[in-house]
């Protein structure tokens, strides 16, 4: 069943097969949003979308990295406070084959797409730019159906 369809920037038609959502700092007890904390998320996600779908290649999306307090946070003992998005999506998307001479009925491609966002909204049409981003032919696994 497909949950949303996505247009990437290339003019190709992506199908949202699955998703799974996640709170960034949902499990951050003590601390603060950091640059180290951070790219242990990243790695994180990565690890989890494989995971979830194995086979299946992951692109991750590098999030936008804010700093909220511009510098007046660089005294702090694990460096400045770093944001990312509130929200981690994780989508296994499909779409016609890479390969012009497979067959588009017998055939399709595949690919799990890791992105971060500020809410939970599943991305549909023109979804945000990050997103519509992807490099679908240079990652994409070609499949039988």
């Amino acid at each position: 069943m497909t949950l949303s369809h996505v247009e990437l920037a290339s003019g190709r038609l992506l199908r949202l097969r699955e998703v799974r959502t996640r709170s960034t700092y949902g499990g951050l007890l003590e601390g603060y949003p950091c640059k180290r904390l951070n790219d242990m998320v990243l790695s994180g996600v990565d690890s989890m979308a494989r995971r979830t779908w194995p086979g299946t290649p992951v692109q991750v999306i590098e999030p936008v990295r804010t700093r909220p307090d511009g510098d007046a946070t660089e005294g702090l003992p694990f460096g400045p406070v770093e944001r990312l998005p509130s929200v981690i999506m994780a989508g296994w998307f499909t779409s016609e084959p890479v390969d012009p001479a497979l067959d588009a009925v017998l055939c399709h491609s595949r690919l799990a797409v890791v992105w971060f966002q500020d809410d939970a909204v599943l991305p549909a049409g023109q979804a945000g730019v990050a997103l519509r981003q992807v490099d679908w032919d240079a990652y994409a696994l070609d499949d039988e159906r």
